[in-house]
């Protein structure tokens, strides 16, 4: 149990068990959990999760590891995009476990010599590699706000939160804390126009008038919720 114990400390600044007594029962009970040495506890997963893990688990870790990236933040945002269905696609053409937009697909198939990204294996590693690159944008970032940054390009589009910071930046906000650019994305849309002006040469965001913040906003805090629950809950 001592184990399961270290996992909540190093945890505990990150996720709701803050509001929970260390003692408590809850607290030693996941404790006893997490101490397993059962990587994926079948009482702490939903069904869905581990039927996914069980059949694309090795691709994900695969990828994951070729890019550097924590392979349940891939599992988070696949959650988030697709709710796991390798035959999703959005009214925006978006495919695959990943959604990956057309145009984004394009350069990933040119990129990575892929045939066929709605086959799973290529849909997730070139979700993986998208994302690592979004990642990489955000090297002046701590952990934390690098990772939302990276959902949040993930979902609205590098150039959209690139005008978010550049949002930021002029009313003298750090542009690389996800909370500055969360509170700016309302102000790409075109009811702030005269704000623009000030901003863009061109009178308007650089990517054009942003009217989907609440959807990134929510997105990015979706994609966290799942992530900070396979943190706890798969080694």
């Amino acid at each position: 149990m001592e184990r399961g114990l270290r996992i909540i400390g190093d945890c505990w600044g990150e996720f709701p068990f803050g509001r929970i007594q260390r003692d408590s029962v809850y607290a030693i009970q996941l404790a006893r959990l997490l101490a397993s040495s059962d990587p994926m506890r079948s009482d702490l997963v939903d069904r869905k999760t581990r039927e996914v893990i069980r059949i694309f688990g090795p691709i994900i870790k695969r990828y994951a590891d070729t890019y550097r990236l924590d392979w349940r933040l891939v599992l988070a945002t696949m959650k988030q995009e697709s709710r796991f269905h390798p035959g999703a696609e959005s009214h925006k053409g978006a495919r695959g476990l990943m959604q990956i937009m057309p145009l984004t697909a394009e350069e990933i198939t040119e990129r990575l010599d892929l045939t066929d990204l709605e086959d799973p294996q290529n849909n997730i590693h070139g979700g993986v590699y998208y994302l690592r690159r979004l990642y990489d944008s955000y090297g002046g970032a701590v952990e934390g706000d690098r990772i939302k940054l990276t959902l949040a390009a993930y979902n609205a589009g590098l150039g959209r939160i690139n005008d978010a910071q550049d949002l930021a930046t002029h009313l003298e906000l750090n542009p690389m804390e996800w909370k500055n650019v969360r509170d700016v994305l309302p102000l790409l849309s075109r009811r702030h126009r005269d704000l623009h002006e000030n901003v863009w040469q061109q009178e308007r965001p650089r990517s054009g008038w942003f009217g989907n913040s609440r959807e990134t906003i929510a997105y990015v805090e979706g994609v966290m919720n799942h992530y900070d629950e396979y943190r706890l809950t798969l080694n």
